[in-house]
């Protein structure tokens, strides 16, 4: 039984996320909290496994309280969010202080369609999750300027990553060099929040990072990230790549997909790529590196200790598509 805390000032929305929670059997809403004071006395009193979390509430916001959280009493947090865009960069905020996953108030103009499949899965996974303190990274890197108009990409590197991706994704990228490969990612993440997700890891890194957009050149210096809602392709023409944003159906439940991503790769890079799976739950992934390691790529899967949840690595590794295995922290001084 995944016993949960929904904290959110609004009696309404305490009252769905219960409802919809309360429909399962493995799940037992055990409280709720109008906002973080009340919140810190019911987990002293209730234990919970997982909490549900608004960002924006009164006496104590929710990073405040997140990050006093996760500093004394580190616990699976899952954001419940209004998906607007002025609220988009504190939601990034809250998965780099340790939040597990974000996903779209119910009733908000991002929420996904099945918002009650989406909130149980959240909760779920959340509550598989190790939990590890975190603080929050607040660098700007120093970016030394890189010709973008006539370089030839040789190389190609594509990530994929889910739960826990956000904050691997910056330990890794923050490593990479300013000349580094063209880079093409997946992180599963709702629709509203990739461009902020973006622009946060631009701001600490040496390369560019950004939100894909359709036709984009794929080029040393420069990383693409897929943008929520749609699937991300590599395609080639003569010596150079770029990217194709593209709708289309959900793939192992996701949209994007790392493995439209990856199938993608191995089509039209082959061996000229390198592929890195990180934490996540789930298979994504899994079946699209081992393309790219027949294709000739070399492959990496982060390592069981330093994943948040090891379901994609751990599935790509049965399934045969892994060279190495990597922990985190080693995975940028393996590449370069």
């Amino acid at each position: 039984m995944i016993k949960v805390l929904v904290v959110d000032d609004s009696a309404v929305v305490r009252q769905v996320i219960t409802n919809e929670l309360s429909k399962f059997s493995d799940i037992e809403v055990v409280g709720s909290a109008v906002d973080p004071y009340v919140a810190r006395d019911k987990i002293a009193q209730l234990r919970p496994d997982v909490i549900t979390l608004d960002i924006e509430m009164p006496r104590m916001d929710g990073l405040s309280f997140l990050a006093k959280l996760m500093a004394h009493f580190p616990l699976p947090v899952v954001i419940v969010s209004s998906l607007a865009p002025q609220n988009s960069e504190n939601a990034i905020r809250a998965l780099a202080l340790g939040a597990i996953e974000i996903i779209g108030k119910p009733g908000s103009q991002f929420s996904a369609p099945d918002v009650s499949g989406e909130l149980i899965r959240a909760v779920r996974t959340a509550s598989l999750a190790k939990v590890m303190a975190r603080v929050e990274k607040q660098k700007t890197a120093a970016r030394t300027g890189v010709r973008h108009a006539l370089e030839t990409t040789h190389k190609v590197i594509a990530v994929g990553a889910s739960t826990g991706g956000t904050t691997a994704l910056m330990d890794v990228l923050s490593e990479f060099p300013p000349n580094a490969p063209g880079t093409v990612i997946v992180q599963h993440m709702p629709i509203g929040f990739t461009a902020a997700f973006a622009n946060r890891l631009n701001q600490s890194c040496s390369i560019e990072v950004r939100e894909a957009r359709n036709g984009d050149s794929v080029v040393p210096g420069v990383a693409l990230i897929a943008p929520g809602n749609c699937h991300l392709l590599l395609q080639r023409s003569g010596a150079r790549y770029s990217v194709v944003v593209k709708d289309g159906p959900f793939v192992n439940f996701q949209k994007p997909s790392v493995d439209v991503l990856f199938q993608s790769v191995a089509k039209s890079a082959g061996a000229n790529a390198l592929g890195i799976i990180l934490t996540g739950m789930g298979k994504d992934g899994a079946k699209g590196l081992l393309e790219m390691r027949n294709a000739g790529a070399r492959t990496i899967a982060q390592d069981e200790s330093s994943c948040v949840v090891f379901g994609m690595p751990k599935e790509a590794i049965e399934l045969g598509g892994v060279q190495d295995v990597v922990s985190l922290r080693d995975i940028p001084r393996s590449i370069f």
